[in-house]
């Protein structure tokens, strides 16, 4: 039993990732390359609010003040590396041989660099709870909530698609000095880090129905920056 909730939690939280990053990004070395790099700016980033966390002694036992800075941070290197991503635009034409696209569709980029900040936050967050599924028991028998397990995973993978999404408005905002996409992008992080907390009382339905709500409406916003609109869904549809 314990095999089959390990596996049912690991392909809820990363099953959807894969899929994206097997169909949009493996065949493409130099995306592959951009993901990971995004996932490493995304571990210095975790790496700085640990040391931060470390250092701020009174504060340590306050999980909101961790929290507030761990977003922070990484917002912060997502800049780092959207910098790092511009400047290195005339190298990757060199490259790649699909510059025409990579580079003209700046949204790519974005995506790219949004879905391996999500990636690697989802597996540092979720490696230690799939590790105790595997068992040698479960949650609920004596103690606990009997949903913990899919819950963090569904958590998991509501972050690893709402970075994949701060991404392209992130980028986009940048793009076009956009000061008010920066700030709901930082605020709709803070926000959704913050509900979170809920997660003390065991209550699945106070965390995941307001986080999925910010997902579907940050997914619809992205949508639309990307270039995305009700007619082009409609042709995609008609032409399947």
């Amino acid at each position: 039993m314990t095999l089959v909730e390990f596996f049912g939690c690991t392909f809820l939280a990363f099953g959807p990732p894969f899929a994206m990053f097997l169909f949009t990004i493996a065949h493409d070395p130099v995306r592959i390359i951009i993901l990971i790099a995004a996932a490493f700016f995304w571990l210095v980033s975790l790496l700085l609010s640990s040391l931060w966390w470390y250092t701020v002694i009174p504060l340590r036992k306050d999980l909101a003040f961790g929290v507030v800075f761990s977003v922070l941070f990484q917002e912060i290197f997502r800049y780092i590396i959207y910098k790092i991503i511009r400047k290195a635009e005339s190298g990757l034409k060199k490259i790649t041989d699909d510059s025409t696209q990579l580079i003209e569709n700046k949204h790519i980029l974005a995506y790219v660099s949004g879905l391996g900040f999500g990636i690697i936050s989802g597996a540092f967050s979720l490696v230690n709870v799939l590790a105790d599924s595997i068992g040698p028991g479960t949650m609920g028998l004596k103690s606990g909530n009997e949903m913990f397990f899919m819950t963090s995973s569904a958590t998991a993978l509501c972050f690893i698609l709402l970075h994949t999404f701060w991404g392209v408005i992130f980028f986009n905002a940048l793009d076009n000095n956009n000061k008010l996409h920066v700030g709901i992008v930082v605020a709709s992080h803070l926000l959704t880090s913050s509900i979170t907390l809920f997660n003390h009382f065991q209550v699945a339905s106070a965390t995941l129905i307001p986080l999925y709500f910010i997902v579907v409406l940050t997914a619809v916003f992205a949508f639309k920056i990307a270039g995305g609109s009700y007619a082009s869904c409609k042709s995609c549809i008609s032409f399947k």
